[in-house]
């Protein structure tokens, strides 16, 4: 392994710990904003393509496809819905993003991946709040918010794989992390239909994902994120946070 290589896989080991920790102390109790799985396409050549689907314990579903167009460059589409009806909150939410980028591998086999994409989304969040008093309904609060997206991530990934042994059969593990830089600004916001000031956040969002090999083409994917607002706000804050569970395909690749 080259030192460029023991270095990354350093700082991502570094940051799997520390940066859960700190989101901790980052995020508040509810946000408009509810981020999606980042796509981690693990692009190798040209043709290649990559597609997966997730989910969240909380119903957030998030659909990913990316398409190598040359050996070095990729085209991504992202989306995401969640519609939740619980007694004290109900919470609505789509979200679509397309973007591009860049991917190369490198190490002793080409086995390690480096891809930098950027991108646009559209999302919107219609949430209800309701307080109760011996069950009876003593406040209702709605917010309808539409906002606008652009984000920048880096994502490093090993095709290299250790195997996990379940059942008398040896399934290929491989691992990876994004770190995404996201900027959020409302287009409108709306409390109980009055119009409010907008706001605007930029969220780091760290992501690490496993990969378990089921064949040549299909892969389970665990993912967990932390979201960290580096503005104070009160509603387009830091509150929510990525656990998925997923199903990953690649086609084409080396």
């Amino acid at each position: 392994m080259s030192s460029k290589s023991v270095y990354i896989a350093s700082m991502i080991k570094y940051l799997r710990f520390i940066l859960p920790v700190l989101a901790l102390f980052a995020a508040s109790c509810s946000s408009v904003y509810m981020p999606n799985v980042p796509n981690t396409p693990m692009l190798s050549k040209q043709g290649e393509f990559s597609g997966g689907a997730h989910i969240s314990l909380k119903g957030n579903a998030s659909v990913n496809g990316a398409y190598a167009v040359s050996d070095h460059i990729g085209l991504l589409f992202s989306g995401s819905r969640m519609n939740s009806e619980r007694r004290t909150k109900d919470f609505g939410h789509k979200l679509i993003e397309i973007g591009g980028g860049y991917f190369d591998t490198f190490g002793p086999d080409n086995n390690r991946i480096i891809e930098v994409y950027a991108g646009v989304g559209k999302g919107w969040s219609d949430i209800t709040f309701r307080d109760f008093k011996d069950d009876v309904l003593i406040s209702n609060e709605v917010q309808d918010v539409d906002y606008r997206k652009t984000f920048l991530q880096v994502n490093y990934s090993s095709k290299k794989k250790n195997n996990l042994r379940l059942f008398g059969t040896d399934f290929p593990i491989n691992y990876g992390t994004a770190l995404r830089i996201s900027h959020i600004k409302m287009d409108r916001f709306f409390l109980n239909g009055v119009v409010q000031p907008k706001e605007d956040n930029i969220f780091f969002e760290p992501v690490f994902f496993t990969r378990m090999a089921l064949n040549k083409t299909f892969q389970l994917q665990y993912t967990t994120s932390s979201n960290i607002g580096l503005k104070k706000r009160k509603y387009m804050s830091a509150g929510n946070s990525i656990f998925t569970i997923g199903i990953v395909v690649n086609v084409g690749g080396k």
